[in-house]
């Protein structure tokens, strides 16, 4: 459908959305069943949003629509939805959404970093001293003597302890998702890079310790957090990547404006990344390093977190995907 056949069909619910917002916005309000309509009215604007920007429309009429639908948004989600029924609306159903939406990105990302996590640790298993090739050789030393019961894992820690390290995972987590989001602004070679090099340390210390004998001790400790640790990384990775591609292929848009919109799409997608690090957090301070928990109960827990972050993703949203303004 050509611009000015499309604007002449949806001009007048346009204008009926204007008004809506305007008598909204300056506190007079609006008739209650004119008020009522506002969530439909939201959901068609941003349909015909994500036509006009898939169709290539001008530039003028994009940011009209956009103009509209974030009015729209600030109206329907931030003036009237308390902070933590806006958190729990945004985990139930707008993050699962926009990651499946994100999927290409998410693949790539995952791709590259369990690709070099699984490389890295298939060489160092097979050839132990080729991890001084990935690893210093004090961090190599400071994981024999960690996992071998000489540090923190082989001894109980008191109530402050674990706190303690609550804090330092939750800031060690968030550098690392930041480092990888950060990245895309090097048109996303820094995201490639950051998940290649994440990839191969992990790989290269798992592939060190198993072939070490210390295959227990690390696989029980790392299990029960690993798919909120790992699967974070990968959607730092694909948020990043969707910056990265916005620089390089900004459509009609000039790239500082396809910056700052593919940004705050990619802030959407960090907001759920930064609660799934903070889990991860919990999980390896207060469940990881319990020593009284046996091995086969931390390997099932990790199984059982795998298989739940799985059908969230799948499944989280499903059916309500049109309550999720399309701005991919």
């Amino acid at each position: 459908m050509k611009q000015d056949r499309f604007v002449e069909r949806y001009a007048g619910e346009w204008r009926a959305l204007a008004g809506l917002l305007e008598g909204l916005e300056g506190g007079g309000g609006a008739a209650g069943a004119d008020a009522a309509t506002l969530p439909r009215r939201y959901r068609c604007l941003t349909q015909h949003l994500a036509l006009a920007r898939a169709r290539g429309y001008s530039i003028g009429l994009v940011e009209r629509l956009e103009s509209l639908a974030f009015r729209g948004h600030q109206l329907l989600y931030q003036h009237r939805e308390p902070f933590a029924a806006a958190c729990v609306r945004y985990l139930a159903l707008e993050f699962p959404v926009r990651l499946r939406r994100a999927g290409t990105r998410v693949a790539a990302a995952a791709a590259v970093f369990f690709g070099a996590m699984l490389v890295a640790g298939g060489i160092v298993a097979a050839e132990p001293r080729l991890v001084t090739t990935v690893l210093d050789p004090a961090d190599v030393r400071s994981l024999e003597s960690m996992y071998a019961g000489e540090g923190r894992l082989g001894r109980e820690r008191g109530a402050g302890d674990d706190f303690a390290m609550f804090g330092f995972y939750v800031r060690n987590n968030i550098g690392i998702g930041f480092q990888t989001f950060a990245g895309g602004l090097a048109v996303g070679l820094g995201t490639l890079a950051f998940l290649l090099l994440n990839g191969l340390h992990i790989g290269a210390a798992a592939g060190y310790l198993t072939a070490a004998g210390y295959g227990t001790p690390f696989w029980s400790f790392v299990s029960g957090h690993s798919a909120l640790e790992l699967s974070a990384i990968v959607i730092s990775g694909a948020a990043g990547l969707h910056v990265g591609w916005a620089l390089l292929h900004p459509g009609q848009l000039p790239r500082g404006r396809a910056l700052v919109r593919s940004a705050r799409q990619a802030v959407r997608i960090m907001y759920g990344a930064a609660a799934l690090f903070l889990l991860a957090a919990l999980v390896e301070a207060y469940w990881s390093s319990q020593v009284a928990v046996s091995p086969l109960v931390k390997y099932g827990f990790g199984v059982l977190g795998w298989v739940v972050l799985a059908a969230y993703v799948g499944f989280g949203g499903r059916g309500r995907e049109h309550l999720v303004a399309e701005d991919e």
